[in-house]
């Protein structure tokens, strides 16, 4: 894990602020606040129900907040949806990959993104330019370090966990040049293929691009990210440096055994 990126080398391009959702009668974020700045590794922990999956979406767009704010680079989001955020350069990769196995790399790549022939007849008949696609996928392969390991014409449905991961990644890159929130993902990836990923997420970093990893494995969080912030019923109740945590720390946070001084 390199140092943490120097929060006074730039602006917040995240900032959450105040936010609150509900379903119903159920509180599920409670006055979340929420900063990140280019370049780090976030890892957003915490048990089941914690309200990680509803920060993730609300800032996605998927979710509307009942009240609160969240800014991209400062412009704020509003209540326009998952369009809005991925044209401020949100991108999530779920833990499914939501990949289609019987499509070739650069269809996956470049899945509701296609890129249409310039040929009028051919554009308005839908005619895909198969070619450009093709040359675009090869460099965001390069991007996540899989230039020349994966051809752009293989079936996803031949490619392993790790290589399928990677291609979902990579089409989350290929897009948003800012944040990137990763669900579990080296989740039932062997050895080899999670370390490969791991290094995916310090590239990302390098670039500058925030990364926000979302996952159950502590000792994948303390390794790989910068800061730790846990969600607990809903309530932000720590966000710290990984200078300041172990495992057993860690743990004592999402178990509510401890609480961040306020």
């Amino acid at each position: 894990m390199s140092d943490a990126f120097p929060q006074t080398a730039s602006a917040p391009l995240l900032q959450v602020s105040g936010l609150g959702k509900s379903f119903g009668g159920l509180r599920a974020l409670d006055s979340i606040d929420l900063t990140i700045f280019p370049g780090e590794v976030v890892g957003l922990v915490g048990d089941n129900g914690a309200g990680k999956s509803t920060l993730v979406r609300c800032i996605a767009g998927v979710y509307v907040p009942d009240e609160g704010e969240i800014r991209v680079d400062g412009m704020p989001l509003g209540p326009h949806g998952p369009k809005r955020a991925a044209e401020l350069g949100i991108e999530v990769v779920h833990q499914d990959l939501a990949l289609v196995m019987h499509g070739d790399v650069a269809q996956n790549l470049y899945l509701n993104r296609e890129i249409h022939s310039r040929l009028p007849l051919l554009r308005q008949i839908g005619w895909l330019d198969k070619a450009a696609m093709r040359a675009g996928a090869r460099e965001i392969l390069a991007q996540v370090g899989m230039g020349g390991l994966v051809s752009v014409r293989q079936r996803v449905r031949d490619l392993s966990g790790g290589q399928r991961q990677s291609i979902a990644i990579g089409r989350a890159v290929g897009w948003s040049r800012k944040i990137v929130f990763l669900d579990e993902p080296t989740a039932a990836l062997g050895v080899r293929q999670t370390k490969h990923v791991l290094d995916l997420i310090g590239r990302l970093r390098d670039r500058g691009i925030v990364v926000v990893l979302i996952s159950h494995n502590m000792e994948q969080v303390l390794t790989t990210c910068d800061r730790v912030v846990v969600l607990r019923l809903g309530r932000k109740v720590a966000d710290e440096p990984i200078s300041n945590l172990d495992g057993p720390t860690l743990v004592s946070y999402i178990t509510g055994v401890r609480q961040s001084e306020p």
